[in-house]
């Protein structure tokens, strides 16, 4: 703590020296807090509202669909201009309110300094708000309190403090006179009396804060992927727009024409519904992890986390509860273990025979050495005072004794507080001195203590907190007023050693099991003690037979070598510092990793910041952690961090077979095009753009978001995580070689066939307007239904489409349903039927049409076999 506090305690060097006893005066006190303003963090500096709304319709995609809107404006087709633009406008609102409510949400949580705080000004002692205070305040701190200011203990009686959150350390330390303290951190036991050094802005935990304000090295992963799939689709829409717009004017067309023409190639390769249908998968995604008690504070993270190949995880608070709890307790007689719950009280003990009497005469002595309990509040039993006095008592209980009765027989006449340099604590009653601390500084006081440093050696070896509890008869009346305890506390008796574990989330195991089924290290990297770090990992199946456990000092200085000692199985790394998270965290991404960090603590925020995905503790971790982060725990529960990671993958998944779905029905909307220009004109255009245009942001839309929101599959983390892009080599040949040209081949011999019934030939006119409308709704008809065959294909990459079915997305069955009424609504309704362009099929254009359904499941079903019969390489 003096090496945490030492700059700052120098920074208070320009502040006049206060008399405890009387604080600052009032003019002092104004005149300070002009010079230092008010005591709290900096709100981190959010973006404009406008900056973010523009931001959601001004990134690569949309300025393609712009680019085509402004394109048919020019050319007069003034509805399909403002239908691209509704497209951009509607798709920017609903990313913008998501983003915008994530951000509140995430507002909310700040609290992580004190309200309230007890001051001594002009002698008095007030109780002031906690923005109030200024350097050189006198604040008075009890058990319980949070440390509102970094300040300079003056006095302390048996003071204790909390400082995982900047350590990750489970354990409380004990700050001296002339110590400094940072703000954040909370006394567990005695009292205080403090002067304050640095207030807001200049505290160690605002200049932590600030570090989370550090703009992302990188773009996320999905961002990447996006701006190459962007790259993609404009090459090709321009490049083939183009080409039809040269052939066009060389089949002299006028220009005009041919600019339509190009305007509807592109249309046809730009699948407008891309971006709503991306942006409500990532919703649809943040909203069942929210339902599962994970804030998502960026959509982005949702697809990142189904890339994960690392978690580097603290232990404290995260695998671990955070709360000591006594496992295991040896007596010169025998030994016994305990089990239960976190502070709950109740619980068992299993003693061995012949030594239950010198246990519960040690849980007694404990009883009388404790200054703490527990508390049902909010839920849950809580620690009030120090967590190591507060599991001395729920030990009490799980024996079946009653701390407070044995309280009661035997009042405590005075407290010798714990000393850091003595390292042990004693109190006296009537008859007795009861002498608790470390054991190095308990057993050589003590008459019968050879076994027991083996004993204490073993316990410590296994990683748990040991101390020793000894104790004396004193005379009535005879020890009350020795001011040294030292005197007193000479040929102890030992009563036993006492084993404490901070225990792990129940759910810890098996989900670092699946973790790893899932092909995804798990590292721990903590600032606690190496041998209690590394009996953590071994009790929740995070090390087996061969672990490496280093410490931060044993880390290599080269980022290289860094990265090439933690790339493997079974690590952990103990006593780390906030720099060495983030060597580690850059060190694994610059060898190709995916790094999740998960944190609770301050010193925690930096390297959130690094990871491609942070991910926060939301009940017990610091407001600073959370700021820093993209996704937030809302139960601790580190279990959820893999239901997290399940959604994530399952929006890689579905992302992928939108694409496809895409894609392939861009193939048949493309095809009439192709036809018409490889034919020279003499072959009429099966579909128009207005049709193309209905496609893609109606019948194609609505599918696309079904298979957004497909659920997890109960196999989707049985396979290590995907390293391959959104749009790879299988996905564009399945797209464009096999499902696409099915659909368009059923399309083009049902448009052919309606045609010829009616005696047309290529080179021909078209008998009449009526039987080319009549075509055209066959074409229509065709695409609309090959595209819920295609949907429902694209639901599985590897068992045919009547395997699959419907079942277990309603919202696929409601989207096929709503195509089907619009295809029915705009071939049937002749207002609708005139300005799409079209007329209901003939009786054989009907059943052709039908046709497209089989066919595309047939073809889709040979490819997956093919697919799987091939190497796995």
């Amino acid at each position: 703590m003096l090496a945490m506090g030492g700059e700052l305690a120098s920074s208070s060097t320009s502040i006049p020296t206060t008399d405890p006893n009387r604080g600052l005066t009032e003019a002092e006190v104004h005149a300070r807090r002009a010079r230092f303003g008010p005591n709290e963090l900096p709100q981190p500096q959010s973006p404009a509202l406008w900056r973010l709304a523009l931001a959601q319709v001004t990134h690569l995609f949309a300025l393609l669909l712009w680019i085509a809107a402004a394109s048919a404006s020019i050319a007069g087709m003034t509805e399909l201009a403002l239908a691209i633009v509704a497209v951009i406008l509607l798709n920017g609102i609903f990313a913008f309110l998501q983003e915008y409510r994530a951000e509140r949400a995430a507002a909310r949580l700040r609290s992580l300094l004190p309200l309230r705080v007890t001051v001594r000004r002009d002698g008095h002692e007030i109780v002031i708000d906690a923005r109030e205070l200024v350097p050189g305040d006198i604040v008075i701190l009890k058990a319980g309190d949070r440390v509102p200011a970094d300040v300079l203990l003056l006095e302390g009686i048996d003071v204790a403090v909390d400082v995982s959150t900047f350590t990750g350390e489970s354990v409380p330390i004990n700050p001296s006179p002339g110590d400094a303290i940072q703000a954040g951190t909370s006394l567990t036991r005695g009292r205080a009396i403090a002067v304050v050094t640095a207030t807001g802005a200049n505290t160690r935990l605002a200049q932590l804060a600030r570090l989370t304000a550090a703009p992302r090295r990188q773009p996320t992963p999905l961002t990447r992927e996006l701006q190459r799939l962007v790259r993609i689709i404009t090459v090709l829409a321009v490049s083939v727009g183009l080409l039809f717009f040269a052939v066009a004017v060389f089949l002299r067309l006028p220009v005009l024409d041919a600019f339509v023409f190009m305007l509807g190639v592109t249309v046809a390769l730009v699948p407008e519904g891309l971006l709503p249908t991306l942006t409500l998968s990532l919703a649809v995604a943040a909203q069942r992890m929210a339902e599962r008690r994970a804030l998502v504070r960026h959509l982005e993270a949702v697809e990142t986390l189904g890339l994960t190949t690392v978690i580097c995880t603290d232990k404290t608070g995260t695998l671990t509860l955070n709360e000591l709890s006594v496992t295991s307790i040896w007596t010169p007689a025998g030994s016994a273990r305990l089990f239960g719950q976190g502070y709950e009280p109740d619980g068992e003990s299993d003693i061995e025979p012949g030594a239950e009497a010198s246990v519960r005469e040690l849980a007694r002595a404990a009883a009388l050495a404790a200054d703490g309990r527990a508390v049902w509040r909010d839920g849950r039993w809580l620690p009030l005072g120090d967590p190591l006095d507060t599991a001395l008592w729920v030990m009490v209980h799980r024996i079946g004794l009653d701390p407070d009765t044995i309280r009661a027989k035997a009042p405590v006449l005075r407290t010798y507080p714990f000393d850091p340099h003595r390292r042990r604590s004693s109190v006296l009653t009537e008859s007795q001195l009861i002498v608790k601390g470390a054991p190095e500084n308990v057993l050589p006081n003590c008459r019968n203590a050879e076994q027991a440093r083996q004993v204490a050696d073993r316990m410590a070896a296994e990683g748990l907190r040991v101390i020793a509890i000894a104790s004396r008869p004193v005379l009535p009346g005879s020890a009350s007023d020795v001011l040294d305890p030292d005197t007193l506390e000479r040929e102890l008796i030992l009563l036993g050693l006492i084993g404490f574990s901070d225990l792990p989330r129940s759910e810890a195991k098996e989900a670092v099991a699946r973790c790893r089924k899932a092909g995804i290290r798990v590292i721990m990297v903590t600032g606690d003690h190496p041998a209690t770090a590394l009996a953590v990992a071994r009790e929740v199946g995070l090390v087996g037979d061969n672990p490496l456990v280093v410490t931060s000092a044993q880390l290599p200085p080269d980022d290289t070598a860094l990265g090439a000692l933690v790339d493997r199985d079974e690590v952990v790394i103990a006593r780390v510092a906030p720099e060495d998270k983030l060597r580690i965290a850059r060190a694994l991404q610059a060898r190709g990793h995916v790094v999740a960090m998960t944190g609770d603590g301050v010193n925690d925020a930096p390297a959130l910041r690094q990871a491609d995905v942070g991910v926060a503790m939301g009940r017990s971790g610091t407001d600073v952690a959370r700021e820093a982060a993209d996704l937030i725990l809302l139960d601790d529960n580190f279990a959820t961090i893999v239901a997290a990671i399940e959604q994530g993958r399952t929006t890689f998944q579905n992302i992928r077979r939108f694409l496809t779905f895409h894609l392939t029905d861009n193939v048949a909307e493309l095809a009439p095009f192709v036809i018409w220009a490889l034919s020279g004109g003499r072959v009429p255009l099966a579909l128009n753009v207005l049709q193309i245009l209905l496609l893609d942001l109606g019948t194609d839309a609505l599918p696309a978001l079904a298979l957004g929101v497909e659920p997890p599959s109960p196999r989707v983390l049985d396979s290590p995580p995907p390293r391959f892009h959104l749009v790879d080599r299988s996905l564009l040949v399945r797209a464009f070689l096999v499902l696409g040209p099915t659909e368009a081949l059923m399309e083009m011999i049902a448009f052919f066939a309606v045609l010829s019934s009616a005696s047309w030939q290529p080179g021909m006119t078209v008998p009449s307007e009526t039987i080319l409308l009549a075509a055209s709704g066959t074409a229509f008809t065709a695409i609309v239904l090959g595209q819920g065959a295609n949907a429902i294909a694209n639901r599985s990459d590897d068992r045919p489409a009547w395997r699959v079915g419907l079942s277990g997305n309603r919202a696929l069955v409601l989207a096929l349903a709503a195509s089907c009424v619009l295809l029915l609504a705009t071939l049937s309704i002749p207002p609708l039927a005139r300005i799409v362009g079209q007329a209901p099929p003939t009786a054989l254009g009907w059943f052709l049409a039908a046709l497209t359904v089989p066919a595309v499941m047939l073809i889709d079903a040979l490819w997956k076999t093919i697919v799987r019969r091939q190497p796995s390489g």
